[in-house]
């Protein structure tokens, strides 16, 4: 097994059963592709062609608001999932914009590839629901984080979710994802400093 595969193959393999043979395969039509820091994965408005598995570095999933201002809908670290799945199922223009916050590798799964797994792998069908619904369930739990936690409820979240986000990542990208003001953010991260 190709050692760039590794991780990915443990990642499927604990969601379904996978022989062999279809691991031979699947594996077979995979890509892997390096990212540099800042560098776009998805444009918004461009159709989203894969799901990224991330090898090794970090990505932010972000849209730009009504206001023009940048808002982080999720961040995907090392050993995870990322697309605009909207996009990437019908084709159509995405809404989301996807980045790399870190010199980043990434497996690729073409839509084709996915479809091809739900024939011909035997448990293709359950690995799709299931990341289906892991991404089904991060888009609900960040609507209802918004709407219902405070601030500092939402950071202790995020903190739990992405562990040592805020040595990786600027200031102002975790407030846009905390749906808060970066001095707001300050202010959580230094509670004493308030006067």
């Amino acid at each position: 097994m190709k050692t760039e595969y590794a991780a990915i193959y443990h990642t499927i393999s604990s969601l379904i059963d996978i022989s062999d043979s279809e691991w031979e395969y699947y594996s077979a039509l995979f890509e892997v592709r390096k990212f540099r820091k800042k560098q776009m994965l998805v444009q918004a408005g461009e159709v989203c062609r894969h799901i990224f598995f991330v090898n090794r570095g970090l990505l932010r999933v972000f849209f730009i608001d009504s206001e023009g201002e940048e808002r982080t809908f999720h961040f995907t670290l090392t050993h995870d999932f990322s697309t605009d799945y909207e996009s990437f199922l019908f084709g159509t223009p995405a809404n989301y914009s996807i980045e790399a916050l870190e010199d980043t590798e990434v497996v690729l799964m073409s839509h084709h590839m996915v479809n091809d797994g739900y024939s011909k792998l035997a448990g293709g069908q359950q690995l799709g629901r299931l990341l289906a619904e892991k991404y089904f369930v991060i888009l609900s739990r960040h609507i209802q984080s918004v709407h219902t936690l405070t601030p500092m409820q939402r950071y202790e979240a995020m903190n739990r979710q992405f562990p040592g986000i805020l040595q990786r990542v600027s200031q102002r990208i975790v407030a846009s994802y905390l749906n808060i003001s970066p001095v707001h953010l300050s202010r959580l991260k230094n509670p004493r400093s308030k006067t």
